[in-house]
């Protein structure tokens, strides 16, 4: 009996391989809102990451706190056209704006990419953001020397996380199958979600994601007590969520990958 060994690993995008602390969308969510007259903060905006952009919007409109704000200021509650006026009109093109701006990769992603890929292992991605932006950051990580072999975003298939199908989507244009040879790594709640759904073993990342919510120099200035804080908190958040393993950084999976295949030719399933 032949057993399988990781072939695909699918990486999510701002907070796991660019943008250290997941900054790009959380300012244009702000924003968005702010147009309307309705204050959100960060942790608001954070809150439902890793949904579709407008999935998120829905999201944050329905939070007790702002859904209070928007009824005293439009004596109504939101409706679906007001979602379309905030996602077309404001957010689509705050978040372009700030893709490029916040698309640095984060420190390991190539070197890992480069490990993986000597193991014969593929590279694709899922992300949240929508076509115009999702180009606007493949771009961007090209000429930093980043290209996977796939990338899929939410406007591509019927329904984004914590749906299966983006990772669904990679499978099929990269042929790789079964699920357990398939490794889903993301930065949040939704990220964990999708590749559960999908029946891929599914990797929570702590250090760069919207869960610690810091950028590499904020990250390096926290004392100690605060930094294990954080990042125990966003383990046990990805933990509760269903997360097969939890790791530092994307410059850990090369490890990760050993381990899981060796549990592969012990039985070991997602």
């Amino acid at each position: 009996m032949v057993f399988p060994q990781i072939q695909l690993v699918v990486f999510d995008w701002a907070g796991t391989t660019v943008d250290h602390g997941c900054f790009a969308p959380v300012a244009a969510f702000i924003e968005s809102f702010a147009r309307f007259d309705v204050e959100s903060t960060g942790a608001q905006a954070r809150a439902p990451m890793g949904l579709h952009k407008k999935d998120h919007l829905r999201a944050i409109a329905s939070m007790p706190e702002v859904a209070r704000q928007w009824r005293s200021v439009h004596h109504r509650d939101w409706n679906e056209e007001d979602i379309d006026s905030l996602f077309a009109e404001h957010f689509v093109p705050l978040q372009l704006e700030s893709a490029v701006r916040h698309s640095q990769l984060v420190p390991g992603l190539l070197s890992c990419v480069e490990e993986l890929r000597a193991g014969k292992i593929k590279i694709g991605t899922s992300t949240g953001y929508f076509r115009g932006a999702a180009d606007r950051v493949y771009a961007f990580a090209a000429e930093q020397g980043y290209c996977p072999d796939n990338n899929v975003c939410a406007d591509d298939v019927v329904a984004g996380r914590p749906a299966p199908w983006m990772v669904y989507r990679n499978m099929e244009r990269l042929q790789v199958y079964p699920p357990q040879a398939v490794m889903k790594i993301g930065d949040t709640v939704p990220d964990i979600e999708a590749g559960r759904n999908a029946g891929v073993w599914s990797v929570g990342v702590t250090h760069t994601s919207s869960e610690v919510g810091c950028t590499a120099e904020e990250l390096g200035s926290l004392r100690r007590e605060e930094l294990e804080r954080r990042i125990q908190a966003a383990r046990q958040t990805f933990v509760a969520a269903g997360a097969h393993f939890v790791v530092d950084s994307v410059a850990c999976l090369a490890k990760l990958v050993e381990r899981v295949n060796h549990g592969l030719q012990d039985g070991q399933q997602p």
